[in-house]
């Protein structure tokens, strides 16, 4: 049985609660009890949520843990010099010690990102990179995995590193029925970036909502205005005036802004050559995709795939 701890301390952010269900539905889904999940700190007791209420724990000296995740708070605190001292002894005694939002900045006030890839929550990364220079912050991940140790963005981002330790400890299918359990519209993959292309978008009304999400689960599909039109059951001068309104932008541009962000993530995580992602993704051609990545970040496909350490072919 693996065996999970959740370290919090007074303050921590309440939502990094969230990580226990993941655990506990993978029980669940397996038919048995394969994760053994404690809430702890360093004492025990009662602890204080950012959000008033306080929770059950237990305390650090009665266990050690498989994996170490480490809540962060709101504000960046933190905790004690004893608690950071066991932080610091953690990788000795466990196979796996991970942070949740701001809990990078306790990983690295204990020394261990020295050298390491990690992330943490966009809001904070600029604070971070100026406390802790030699850490190699990521700060446009959903979470990183630099050997044992483990860090997530903000927020729901926990989720998706519980996910991952999940499929990392049972494989891709476990970790595809917890996620489907806990009605989640998608299992986000690490590499994919804190900012989404549809939150930024911020469609107002459920037929453009509807057409969004169905073409960003269709990129290598027709996506004219006539197309996405019919799906939210609107004329195609009517959708394209309604979609305009909501997002600021046209029905082709956000489009490509879709079809970039998938490109983008299928760089980094996989070791498809690039013509592949152009025809996954709905660009039909290297040509296409090339000039949309210029308007986008101003370099072309293969500079940003060579800086992650895909596979480049000549674009």
């Amino acid at each position: 049985m693996h065996t999970v701890g959740l370290l919090v301390y007074p303050n921590f952010q309440s939502l990094g609660l969230a990580v226990a269900s993941v655990f506990e539905y993978a029980n669940i889904m397996r038919g048995e009890k394969v994760y053994s999940f404690s809430l702890v700190s360093e004492e025990g007791g009662p602890v204080m949520t950012s959000q008033g209420f306080s929770v059950n724990t237990d305390p650090l000296r009665d266990s050690t843990y498989d994996t170490l995740i480490v809540a962060g708070d709101n504000e960046c605190r933190l905790p004690a010099a004893s608690l950071l001292e066991f932080v610091r002894d953690a990788p000795n005694h466990s196979r796996r010690v991970a942070s949740i939002c701001t809990g990078a900045f306790v990983l690295a006030a204990a020394g261990l990102l020295e050298g390491k890839r990690a992330t943490t929550h966009w809001f904070h990364a600029a604070d971070f990179k100026k406390q802790y220079p030699n850490a190699r912050l990521d700060e446009d991940r959903i979470f990183v995995v630099d050997g044992q140790i483990w860090t997530s963005a903000g927020m729901t981002a926990g989720v998706d590193l519980a996910l991952a330790i999940v499929e990392k400890d049972f494989g891709l299918e476990t970790a595809r029925a917890v996620a489907r359990k806990l009605v989640l519209h998608q299992r986000r993959g690490g590499g994919q970036s804190q900012f989404s292309t549809l939150l930024e978008l911020n469609a107002k009304s459920d037929r453009v909502q509807m057409a969004l999400t169905y073409a960003a689960e269709n990129l290598a599909s027709d996506l004219s205005v006539e197309s996405l039109a019919e799906v939210a059951r609107l004329s195609p001068r009517q959708f394209s005036r309604v979609f305009r309104e909501e997002t600021g932008e046209s029905p082709a541009k956000a489009i490509e802004h879709l079809r970039v962000e998938a490109a983008r993530l299928m760089m980094e995580t996989t070791l498809h050559p690039i013509e592949v992602i152009a025809r996954e993704t709905g660009f039909g051609d290297r040509e296409r995709m090339r000039q949309a990545f210029l308007r986008a970040f101003g370099q072309p496909p293969q500079a940003m795939q060579r800086a992650s350490g895909g596979v480049t072919t000549a674009v």
